[in-house]
Parts: structure tokens; C-alpha cells; sequence
């Protein structure tokens, strides 16, 4: 079972830290393992850096896209998407700090989620701490200055 985590970071952090999101990787790691002062510390350091996700926003926006979708289900603000076929199931849930992903079986329903959070416009970060995998959902536009 693969398990995301999903975060809204604030635009000025995004931009800077874009190509160094293993720096974020490491901050979520550590919050995983921190106990005590520092425990406090890093908590504050991911308040500084996150946005608090729209929860309202988010629900129009997986409604809108996916409301008729065949294996699609919503049960009190968890989504569900299976898919028999492939053989792959996904579940998000939306919390006010970060929205998680649970998925099983092939990528195909996790995607579908992230394709559709993409249309979000703040940036989001995925990581998933037990395979260290992370990375945008939708890559930040450098901008060039001429």
C-alpha cells in the first residue's frame, strides 16, 4: 500500500526551494521521528511553510470532475476511486492541514486523483515517507527576466 501526503506550500517557498524539494522530504521525515522541544520546532517550521488547505475548494473541485465517474464514491468527505479493470483502488481524504492518498494495486486511481488536484492553484507537494518518493504535482514556471 503506497500512502501520500499531500501539502499546500506558500508560493514564496515553492518558487525558492524548486529542484531542492528533498529539503522539504527531510523536514517531513523528521517531524515523523521528532519528539519534544523539537517535535514543537519542526511543527512551527511546517505551520511557516504550509498553506491551510480550502477544504471547501477542494470538495467542489473532486465533485466537479469526478462526481460521475464510474467507481467513483464519496462517503463523508472520503473519496473513493476503484477501478476493477486495473485493479487499482485509491482513497483521499481532505483534512485542514494536508490531504492524504491510501492507494493499492496499480498507479492508475491514485493519478486520477493528483490530475485532478493539479487544477488547484496553489502548489502542491506529494510524499510518500515510507518509499521516499515526493515531489510536485504540478511543476512551478520558473520565471525568466529579461
Amino acid at each position: 500500500m503506497r500512502k501520500y501526503q499531500l501539502y499546500l506550500i506558500e508560493d514564496e517557498f515553492a518558487t525558492h526551494y524548486f529542484g531542492r524539494e528533498r529539503l522539504f522530504f527531510q523536514l517531513f521525515k523528521e517531524h515523523l521521528n521528532a519528539s519534544g522541544e523539537l517535535a514543537f520546532i519542526i511543527n512551527k517550521q511546517i505551520a511557516y511553510i504550509t498553506k491551510k488547505v480550502e477544504v471547501l475548494k477542494i470538495h467542489q473541485l473532486i465533485q466537479k470532475h469526478l462526481g460521475k465517474r464510474k467507481g467513483f464514491k464519496a462517503d463523508h468527505g472520503a473519496y473513493t476511486i476503484e477501478l476493477s479493470g486495473k485493479i487499482s483502488k485509491a482513497k483521499l481524504e481532505i483534512y485542514q492541514d494536508l490531504l492524504t492518498i491510501e492507494a493499492d494495486g496499480s498507479y492508475e486511481a491514485e493519478t486520477i486523483f493528483f490530475e485532478v488536484l493539479r487544477k488547484y492553484e496553489s502548489p502542491i507537494l506529494a510524499i510518500d515517507l515510507e518509499h521516499e518518493r515526493f515531489g510536485w504535482l504540478k511543476p512551478i514556471k520558473e520565471r525568466k527576466y529579461v
